[in-house]
């Protein structure tokens, strides 16, 4: 009895510790719900509108923060199936929503609308000195951007994708502007883009993105924009009939430039002083480049001409090979630092090309696309020392294969850099690591303090044939 008595005392004082008193559960809610304003308004910023007010049935502290929040992000995917409709919820998110300043107006709707409807919710956000308005719209109709945004001049941010349709006024200006982002909208006139992307309209600009697809009859683009440091352009071609198109760029201190998609003629106004970091990848309709394969592939060399003051370079063909077929070679890069190179069948020559004209490269990387081996357009290296002997130290090549060219090339590299650290190479699952290390491993090394490592890696395809 004594034994089961002291017992049950013991496990009553268990009990008693593992469980909190009253007193500490409601310390513990206090701590969060006597947060300042500000703070809590601060964590749901993070979150979508629909899901802040979510919050507001946690407790009466709770309820009206949501309104005070300095953002509305709402996505009408995510407010459907509810007895009240979309349209209702967000006229009644933005009467309810009391905070003077409205730093960030995120709308993704995809359910039809009276265009009225938008140009009410924008002149409301845009009233409450709007910072950031970031439209996202695909509702089977065009939807014509309100006026009311071209002169407000409280915008920072403005990025707009989707069936949105741009009609700048004759007389405009965005004086605190510093990104715009369009993706695949349409454009009233054939000067609605330059006039948008200009110095006049957009004094502050620093970061540009466009995408253009085929679905609209803008053949001219005109950049001009003197204060711009990063520009990325996408041409999405979807049914392989591009037409031909022209894009001068006047930006003189651009600092970093992207390149996805069909490449056409991009002409550069003003050399690229600034440049640090250009990235391309590049492809083209296959019946395209077989009429026009040389004319294609001399616009990319004009392009990379035009990026030759850069530090890093990154050089993808795409799913295409059209930058092998050019005829014009680029001239020095004397600032490059970092190369980034996809291989292909079409231009290992290119590579080396670039190689020679790189005397102060220190880091190259190689990605090696698939390709079939009786198909290869491959170049000796030189004989002697080379560009790299001097300032190379860092090697990847990605995706070895074992092919004879693939063996010259690392061969070359290991005799010629003097100063190389590490060369690293990935082979796919199909190769043993230790068996294109020992292979690797009696090539002559110029560099004594060279270290060859063998990974495994994975190339897109692995047989060739």
């Amino acid at each position: 009895m004594a034994d089961s008595a002291a017992n049950q005392s013991v496990s009553k004082r268990k009990r008693m510790k593992l469980s909190p008193d009253k007193d500490t559960a409601v310390g513990s809610t206090d701590r969060i719900s006597n947060l300042p304003d500000s703070l809590l308004c601060h964590i749901l910023c993070f979150l979508p509108t629909n899901e802040a007010i979510l919050t507001s049935i946690l407790s009466s502290r709770w309820k009206p923060l949501w309104t005070l929040v300095p953002k509305i992000d709402l996505n009408d995917t995510y407010i459907r199936g509810h007895s009240v409709s979309p349209l209702r919820i967000l006229y009644s998110v933005l009467a309810q929503h009391t905070t003077p300043i409205l730093s960030n107006f995120t709308l993704s709707w995809h359910s039809p609308c009276d265009s009225s409807h938008f140009d009410k919710w924008i002149d409301t956000a845009i009233s409450r000195n709007l910072r950031q308005l970031d439209l996202h719209i695909e509702s089977k109709q065009l939807f014509e951007l309100p006026h009311a945004v071209f002169h407000c001049k409280t915008l920072v941010s403005l990025e707009l994708s989707g069936e949105i349709e741009l009609d700048p006024p004759p007389s405009f200006q965005l004086p605190s502007l510093k990104i715009l982002g369009l993706y695949e909208i349409c454009y009233t006139f054939h000067n609605s883009f330059s006039s948008l992307c200009s110095a006049s309209a957009c004094p502050s600009l620093e970061d540009l993105k466009v995408v253009r697809d085929d679905n609209y009859i803008v053949t001219n683009f005109k950049i001009n924009v003197p204060t711009l440091k990063r520009l990325r352009i996408e041409v999405v071609s979807c049914f392989n009939e591009l037409p031909d198109f022209k894009l001068e760029i006047y930006a003189p201190v651009l600092e970093y430039f992207n390149f996805f998609g069909d490449l056409r003629s991009i002409i550069f106004l003003e050399k690229l002083a600034n440049l640090v970091e250009a990235r391309i990848n590049v492809s083209a309709d296959n019946d395209w480049i077989r009429v026009f394969q040389l004319y294609y592939g001399d616009r990319v060399f004009k392009l990379l001409k035009a990026l030759s003051n850069a530090k890093y370079l990154s050089i993808f063909p795409g799913d295409k090979e059209c930058i092998g077929f050019g005829s014009i070679y680029p001239s020095m890069f004397q600032n490059l630092v970092r190369l980034n190179f996809k291989v292909t069948r079409t231009n290992w020559h290119v590579l080396q090309s670039l190689l020679v004209v790189a005397p102060n490269l220190e880091v190259l990387v190689i990605d090696k696309d698939y390709y079939y081996k009786n198909q290869l357009c491959w170049m000796e290296p030189p004989d002697g020392p080379g560009c790299l002997s001097s300032h190379l130290t860092t090697f990847n090549f990605n995706g070895f294969e074992e092919l004879e060219h693939e063996v010259k090339f690392i061969k070359y590299i290991l005799k010629e850099a003097r100063v190389l650290n590490r060369a690293t190479i990935k082979v796919s699952d199909l190769h043993s690591k230790e068996s294109v290390l020992k292979k690797l491993s009696i090539f002559p090394r110029q560099s004594s303090t060279c270290l060859l490592t063998v990974e495994l890696g994975s190339i897109e395809e692995s047989s060739l044939v």
